[in-house]
């Protein structure tokens, strides 16, 4: 695939997804989202590409957030349209059935701390900066920033943020859950690669059946989410790779497997 705005690398079964628009802080315009859809939905389909980085280009930003001149003249119509886009896109890496690590260096903001909150991880530098400033704009989050950051950050901590407009350093972040683990900048990269290669050595139906579980279920009542566990799980005892994995378990041999 050729972008204008992205980078592509794949290298099976990882694959590494850099926004490339690094004298605008890597700020997200709509051709962006445009190229972003399309590059994980060809992702999605590629069997050979089990987790997927998502980075930006130069050290300064992983995304700075929307590109501010798209909002300068948004009518209250084009203003849903736009947010759904977005919602719709990030919706999308949520649910991918593959994992999505964050790699987070410098500024995440607006938009772009959005993308690293619909990933599956989250993994910053100790420059690292995020938050959700909408309100200084006389906006607020748009593309599932509001929701997705109470729910991993809690109630009160995440209102703090979304109603402050603060701007937060990677340790804060870390303490109160936003990210995941902080980093060297010069050995980001590195970590997000080998806990990549680490997930990606398990069985894939079952990395995306957990998923799945995990993101269907939480909102639900334990008791229905139990049953969709349950459901889940069941479905993986007909796979290939089930009867593969517990043989080589009983045989002390590392598993071959083939998503099936």
């Amino acid at each position: 695939m050729e972008f204008k705005n992205l980078r592509l690398d794949k290298r099976p079964p990882l694959a590494v997804v850099t926004i490339d628009r690094p004298k605008v802080l890597n700020a997200l315009n709509a051709e962006t989202f445009s190229e972003l859809s399309e590059a994980f939905e060809g992702l999605a389909a590629d069997p050979a590409i089990h987790v997927i980085l998502i980075a930006g280009a130069g050290d300064r930003a992983f995304a700075a957030g929307a590109d501010i001149r798209e909002l300068v003249s948004l009518t209250p119509e084009e203003g849903r349209s736009y947010a759904l886009r977005g919602q719709g896109v990030f919706r999308r890496i949520e649910t991918l059935g593959k994992p999505v690590i964050a790699c987070i260096q410098g500024f995440a903001l607006g938009g772009g701390c959005e993308l690293a909150m619909a990933c599956t991880l989250r993994l910053a530098a100790d420059d690292a900066r995020l938050g959700q400033p909408e309100v200084k704009l006389g906006l607020m989050p748009g593309y599932g920033g509001s929701q997705r950051i109470t729910r991993l950050v809690g109630r009160s901590e995440g209102l703090k943020l979304l109603l402050t407009g603060a701007i937060i350093d990677a340790r804060e972040a870390l303490r109160i859950g936003l990210v995941d683990e902080v980093l060297p900048a010069d050995g980001l990269m590195q970590r997000a690669e080998a806990l990549a290669r680490e997930i990606a050595a398990n069985a894939p139906l079952a990395v995306a059946e957990i998923l799945r579980a995990v993101d269907e279920g939480f909102d639900l009542p334990l008791d229905l989410a139990l049953l969709r566990e349950s459901v889940y799980f069941s479905g993986l005892c007909a796979t290939a790779d089930k009867n593969e994995g517990v043989q080589a378990f009983l045989e002390k041999r590392p598993p071959v497997w083939k998503g099936k």
